[in-house]
């Protein structure tokens, strides 16, 4: 009995936590399905034509995603020998987060508002997209990021201290009338027109602050361009690299999850858990 309830649990687990046998791709298939749809159902239960007519139909039809949502995060728990790390992890508490407040919806009242916390079910695609075929180019562009964290942080503190320079040039130069009636908004102004959003609430009215103004936007093309570039540029070093690697230099990664930790990322040669030791 006690090895059939093993086997029952294992299985559990590697259909909702794996994607690497069939029943696992189809669970995230239907998983993916059902998120879409259920945003989907936000979307129209927040316009008050369509909520007033089909009412009862969205609702029911929450009912029955959010149903699906409660037994797999059941599941979820119960299938890894340390639930604790699940739950607390950060994809457990999403999937809490965004399955609870159809519930707490009928049982306080004014917690209505709490519905809107459903849309963060779409965080969980980015757990789902761990399906083989995308573990090599996420795992690129992880190592790219990575690689580029330290230029991108040296980029946007100079963005910063230009935008708090130009900023209070624009105070000291534009009048109140104009908008620009402290140093803060006077710097909002800046970042706004550095990113080339222009919002137009605030405008310079004086020569100098529009010519001002003209070398900001212009600056703003360079700015946007240059975070873009330093990831490109570190994603080809490591798509490259991928390339230039033998077969022997490869470690496949696979989405075997450890049924006491969860812990992704393992070799395909592993037999351990690299983080807790479990036999996988």
């Amino acid at each position: 009995m006690k090895k059939a309830t093993k086997g029952w649990k294992a299985k559990i687990h590697e259909v909702i936590y794996e994607a690497d046998t069939p029943l696992g791709k189809w669970f995230d298939i239907v998983l993916i399905f059902l998120i879409l749809c259920s945003v989907i159902l936000i979307m129209l239960e927040s316009v008050k034509e369509i909520d007033a007519e089909y009412h009862k139909l969205l609702l029911t039809l929450e009912w029955i995603v959010t149903i699906f949502f409660t037994i797999e995060y059941i599941l979820r728990i119960i299938s890894i020998k340390k639930p604790f790390h699940y739950i607390f992890s950060f994809y457990g508490i999403i999937d809490f987060v965004s399955t609870i407040p159809l519930y707490l919806s009928y049982l306080f009242a004014g917690s209505q508002v709490l519905l809107a916390f459903r849309v963060f079910r779409m965080l969980r695609i980015f757990r789902i997209l761990k399906l083989v075929k995308f573990i090599g180019e996420a795992s690129q562009l992880k190592e790219a990021l990575k690689a580029s964290r330290a230029k991108i942080a040296v980029f946007i503190y100079v963005v910063l201290i230009l935008s708090v320079i130009m900023g209070t040039v624009m105070y000291l130069i534009e009048s109140n009338e104009a908008g620009f009636t402290s140093i803060p908004r006077s710097i909002y102004w800046t970042i706004v027109t550095l990113t080339t959003v222009g919002y137009g609430d605030i405008a310079p009215q004086t020569d100098i602050g529009q010519f001002i103004a003209t070398i900001i936007m212009i600056l703003g093309y360079g700015i946007i361009a240059v975070p873009t570039g330093i990831v490109t540029v570190e994603f080809s070093k490591h798509s490259k690299g991928a390339k230039v690697s033998g077969p022997s230099d490869i470690v496949h990664i696979n989405t075997l999850s450890c049924s006491s930790c969860s812990r992704e990322g393992h070799r395909d040669d592993a037999s351990h858990c690299y983080n807790c030791g479990s036999e996988l």
